[in-house]
């Protein structure tokens, strides 16, 4: 029969883990409080929040700011664009990285220093607004759905993540014994190398889904169509017309009305625009645990 050990905790033992589940619960509150008061106070009367009076549920409760947010026509048609600039974004982002990186991580590939030091370079240099510009408008990827996915497809900080992964965890090893097998390059890479890399993929693919999520300064470069602008542009629009409201007014009582609702919707745009992320994050937070300890334990 197998014996089971137990480790007996002292009584120091048994201090110190409460002082760290108080310091842990510290922090959850620090984190989340924010958040949570965001939702309550996008149903509360501003007043009442602007006098601190909201503090943990929402007090005269109203759904006003988010009606305000969602009879406006054009958020429907933002958010079908952010999730198209999303979904195709990312994957081109995801296909290019992993082969690239794969490309970078084999000591076989004569010239991977060279480009490797061609990528690193563009993280300290670049062109500059009105060159980019310029290369976009000659592209004639103005006003061009492809220009929220083409031109920004590789991060080269992701880059550097997927290529210290591949040359650390994948032992080389493993490709000795699938060319053994028969494999190519390319089975190699398809059938061993992504189904093992499973946690770096989904962390950075979560960076990416966020950073196309929340792009926001390309679509206000390049986007003048309406039909075009993803969500974040509709939803600033939203607020710059709520503001011009609220502080188009006149005297006291319109004044507080307008300015009560012109809150209630800037609030209420904040959780428009972050729920899609916090929905989808619980479903790879197990993946993203795993990465973000990539190369932090050595064996």
């Amino acid at each position: 029969m197998r014996k089971r050990y137990f480790i007996h905790e002292t009584g120091t033992d048994r201090v110190l883990n409460v002082i760290f589940q108080i310091m842990c619960a510290f922090v959850l509150l620090v984190v989340v409080y924010p958040l949570w008061f965001v939702i309550i106070a996008s149903f509360s009367d501003s007043d009442l929040v602007n006098t601190g009076k909201v503090l943990f549920y929402p007090k005269l409760f109203s759904t006003y700011g988010y009606g305000e947010i969602f009879k406006n026509a054009k958020i429907w048609s933002g958010y079908m664009n952010t999730i198209i600039y999303t979904v195709a974004g990312t994957t081109v982002n995801i296909i290019v990285t992993v082969t690239a990186a794969y490309s970078l991580s084999r000591h076989e590939f004569g010239g991977r220093r060279f480009v490797n030091a061609l990528f690193v370079f563009t993280m300290f240099f670049n062109g500059g607004m009105v060159p980019t510009y310029m290369l976009i408008s000659s592209l004639g990827l103005v006003n061009n759905r492809l220009v929220m996915i083409l031109p920004f497809c590789v991060n080269v900080f992701n880059l550097i993540i997927v290529r210290s992964f591949f040359e650390s965890t994948i032992p080389p090893s493993l490709y000795e014994a699938s060319v053994l097998d028969g494999c190519s390059h390319f089975k190699y890479f398809f059938y061993v190398v992504v189904p093992l890399s499973k946690a770096v993929i989904s962390v950075i693919t979560l960076y990416y889904m966020v950073a196309h999520w929340n792009d926001f300064f390309n679509a206000l470069l390049y986007i003048n169509q309406a039909q075009l602008k993803p969500l974040q542009i509709i939803l600033r629009d939203i607020l710059l017309s709520n503001q011009v409201f609220s502080s188009g007014a006149t005297g006291g009582t319109g004044m507080s009305y307008a300015q009560r609702y012109a809150d209630q919707v800037k609030y209420g745009v904040i959780i428009v625009s972050t729920l899609p992320i916090m929905v989808i994050y619980p479903f790879i937070q197990k993946y993203f645990e795993k990465g973000v300890m990539i190369g932090a334990v050595k064996g």
